[in-house]
């Protein structure tokens, strides 16, 4: 028999550990002194404490090993744990280097022109919503505000109800920039089932995974935000996947100061 000392010394396991694992059942000692209170383990359990060592190595967590140590000796189900595990700990390499990724392109652009910060750039999922569209060919980009009142005007009667959260964006399907004559179509985003009118089309819209930059401030920058976002997409391995579009979290309904107008510049991507 060993005290916790020596058994500690030649598991490499700590005392405090040891003692928390007899806590918690993992590893009981195989004999307590009802006078001392010393604990004594065995030499058959030295193979016990390599196997947790080994399987906390692995990444696994106490409680998962207290598991495992039930089933060691079926093959089988020692193979699934360590099947999951490892698809568990693949997933969290693949985010890892993304991050990595990140970092890098992040500190290249901050390098290269100093600006990158002004502009986060990130990557996330625009959910299924249900929206009151119009879609129209309009003058220039500025006239956007014709299909606005379009949307406001039809939908007066209808009491239509916000979406949770409400979007209201704009999407540009000439897919380039163009001087006159562009197709454009306005979204907001509401809650029911609603008949379609003259010009508003009711839908359901699917989720669209994006590359966005968040800004605030006119809509004279939103070049430079157009580019910071383009350059996050090709140095971090992603491709367009769709047409650029713009959520309005402030719009000119809400503000007249073009300085607190807040703009959300999106692209859908796709991982290459």
């Amino acid at each position: 028999m060993l005290r916790i000392g020596d058994f500690s010394k030649l598991s490499r396991i700590s005392i405090r550990m040891l003692r928390h694992y007899d806590e918690i059942g993992l590893l009981v000692p195989e004999n307590i002194d009802v006078l001392t209170n010393y604990r004594y383990y065995s030499e058959c359990q030295l193979p016990i404490a390599d196997r947790i060592t080994a399987l906390k190595d692995m990444g696994f967590s106490l409680a998962s090993i207290l598991e495992i140590l039930k089933n060691y000796e079926d093959s089988k189900a020692l193979a699934r744990f360590l099947e999951i595990k490892q698809a568990e700990v693949q997933g969290q390499a693949e985010e890892a280097k993304r991050r990595l990724l990140l970092l890098e392109t992040t500190i290249y652009r901050l390098r290269k022109d100093g600006i990158v910060m002004n502009y986060n750039v990130t990557l996330k999922e625009l959910p299924e919503r249900y929206v009151a569209s119009v879609r129209k060919v309009i003058p220039t980009y500025v006239h956007e505000g014709m299909l606005w009142g379009i949307l406001m005007q039809e939908t007066a009667n209808l009491n239509l109800q916000n979406g949770d959260p409400c979007y209201t964006l704009a999407i540009f399907h000439d897919g380039e920039h163009k001087e006159s004559d562009v197709d454009v179509e306005v979204q907001k985003s509401v809650k029911g089932s609603y008949q379609n009118t003259e010009n508003v089309v009711f839908k359901t819209v699917a989720p669209i995974q994006m590359a966005s930059a968040i800004y605030k401030g006119s809509y004279e920058k939103i070049n430079e935000v157009n580019e910071a976002v383009a350059n996050w997409v090709r140095d971090n391995g992603y491709e367009f996947n769709g047409l650029s579009f713009c959520i309005y979290h402030v719009s000119p309904h809400e503000t007249k100061n073009p300085e607190e107008l807040i703009t959300e510049v999106c692209y859908p991507v796709l991982k290459k």
